[in-house]
């Protein structure tokens, strides 16, 4: 393919999508950064950003079918990261972290590609998911990292397995009945999991219940949750760049983590409601575009991690904004594209890398036709 033809079928309005994604994200370092105290974070940031965007170039200039083969002992190779982590000494009680000098890697991100990218070698030319038993190995090639993930303990990641499973069998064409029969007994399974949770996860549930506004400050898991909805609300319609601060109380401000899980807050805060509404836009252009070139695809893998690429990034848009409005539990969830954070940064600019790939080389040409598996 030349270079031409390569911009050619480049998906523009997914690049444009990401470019003011990142740039919401800067936004967003740098709000906290007046509102914390002055770090180095951003900086940090913009050397992600610089090895990302080439990353991302490298992910859609390799054909992704040459990727195909390596699907297994890529997601293998994540697993015995995912074990090695229980191995190096604990941060703030949870052991998610290879520390590498410069640099710590959380291998629970590429994991969650490489999970896509096993589920869609496994369900391409398959059948044998429309019965029931069928379905037992995609749900074994998914709970294994979920539950080393819960282990850690990261509540958060785990979560985005079973709706990137869900999304990816439905595309495969398994039976719809059978998925929700299969909710259903996870449903009644929920006991035993709150069972298994530790105590910090649990309180973050719990919180979700007996969440309440107005009063005094909470302390522990409420006052996160408190203090996020307080600060989207201080944005008002316009935010504290147009309307000014409504109040001059440094507390009032005060947000842990609101470079990383609560970007989105910071965002309200400065850009105000309209702001937000802004920025969900973008993510719905991009998932929209990127669910057309799934549909645009008639060559399984590439369709199948596309499906995978885009639910793994709604649901983590999802829950992570969710959580920021008292609507889902606070669990430690970036936001794509937004939040600070090197491992996530660059393992979303993979993921999108591939999605662009899937666009310019959807293995046969990319037209409206149905989709079919091999006999």
């Amino acid at each position: 393919m030349t270079t031409r033809e390569w911009f050619r079928r480049l998906p523009w309005t997914l690049v444009m999508c990401t470019l003011g994604l990142i740039a919401f994200g800067l936004i967003a370092i740098a709000r906290g950064n007046q509102l914390a105290g002055h770090s180095t974070l951003i900086w940090r940031q913009l050397v992600w950003i610089a090895i990302s965007l080439p990353v991302m170039v490298v992910a859609s200039a390799i054909p992704y079918r040459n990727l195909r083969p390596l699907s297994y002992a890529l997601f293998a190779g994540c697993l015995i990261l995912l074990v090695a982590v229980f191995c190096m000494p604990p941060r703030n009680g949870a052991c998610r972290w290879i520390p590498l000098g410069v640099i710590d890697i959380q291998p629970s991100e590429p994991t969650k590609l490489a999970c896509i990218m096993a589920l869609a070698h496994y369900l391409m030319y398959r059948r044998n998911y429309r019965r029931l038993p069928g379905l037992i190995p995609p749900f074994l090639l998914t709970l294994v990292p979920v539950a080393l993930i819960l282990r850690e303990p990261d509540l958060g990641t785990s979560l985005l397995f079973l709706p990137v499973l869900y999304g990816m069998l439905f595309a495969a064409g398994a039976r719809g009945w059978h998925l929700v029969a299969i909710a259903v007994l996870g449903v009644a399974a929920v006991p035993g999991l709150w069972m298994g949770m530790s105590a910090e996860q649990k309180s973050r549930i719990v919180t979700l219940f007996v969440q309440r506004d107005g009063g005094s400050i909470p302390s522990g898991d409420d006052y996160h949750l408190h203090q996020s909805k307080q600060v989207l609300a201080l944005g008002g319609m316009w935010g504290s760049t147009i309307a000014g601060q409504p109040v001059d109380d440094p507390a009032a401000y005060h947000l842990p983590a609101s470079r990383t899980d609560f970007a989105f807050c910071l965002i309200g805060e400065r850009r105000g409601l309209i702001g937000c509404l802004v920025l969900l836009l973008l993510y719905a252009v991009l998932f929209a575009r990127g669910l057309a070139i799934a549909a645009g695809t008639r060559e399984p893998f590439g369709r199948l991690l596309a499906v995978g690429i885009v639910t793994l990034m709604a649901a983590q848009t999802i829950i992570n904004t969710g959580m920021t409005v008292g609507l889902m539990p606070i669990t430690g969830m970036t936001l794509p594209l937004v939040s600070y954070g090197g491992s996530s940064m660059i393992s979303t600019c993979v993921a999108l890398g591939l999605l662009i790939n899937v666009a310019i080389r959807p293995g046969y040409e990319v037209t409206p036709e149905p989709f079919r598996f091999a006999e």
